[in-house]
């Protein structure tokens, strides 16, 4: 079967067909890439970040920030872009972020760390996002 570009793939195996095996594993299966090897971790490129799944807004540059811990980190998020569920994998309770439109998984959020002013860490994997860099 195949989808149109814009139509969301309905089984994982049909996001099989649209993604990398690695992709596949990040967004579909909530996997995690080791901390440094994403290819936005450093970037500073103004832009929007859009999921790579489907294509969705989720994060802008300017909410980007430094938080050395070897993940993309955005202190906010596009309203409405992005899902908050309960985790309780590897014996801790943490929050899961999910694109809001495909229901891939992103990363984590985290509260409290006194990064920044929002004091909000959206900790996430460079394979669940891609950068649309600003024109101009």
């Amino acid at each position: 079967m195949s989808l149109d570009e814009n139509e969301l793939p309905r089984t994982e195996d049909e996001w099989r067909v649209r993604l990398t095996p690695e992709e596949f594993r990040v967004l579909r299966e909530a996997g995690t890439e080791r901390p440094w090897t994403g290819e936005y971790v450093d970037t500073k490129t103004p832009g929007v970040y859009h999921c790579r799944a489907c294509g969705a807004e989720l994060f802008r540059s300017d909410d980007k920030f430094d938080s050395h811990c070897g993940w993309p980190s955005f202190d906010d998020a596009v309203p409405g872009a992005v899902k908050e569920i309960p985790d309780h994998t590897l014996g801790m309770t943490r929050v899961e972020i999910r694109c809001a439109r495909c229901d891939s998984h992103l990363g984590h959020v985290f509260e409290g760390e006194g990064f920044t002013p929002k004091d909000t860490r959206h900790c996430v994997n460079s394979l669940s996002i891609r950068l649309e860099p600003k024109q101009g």
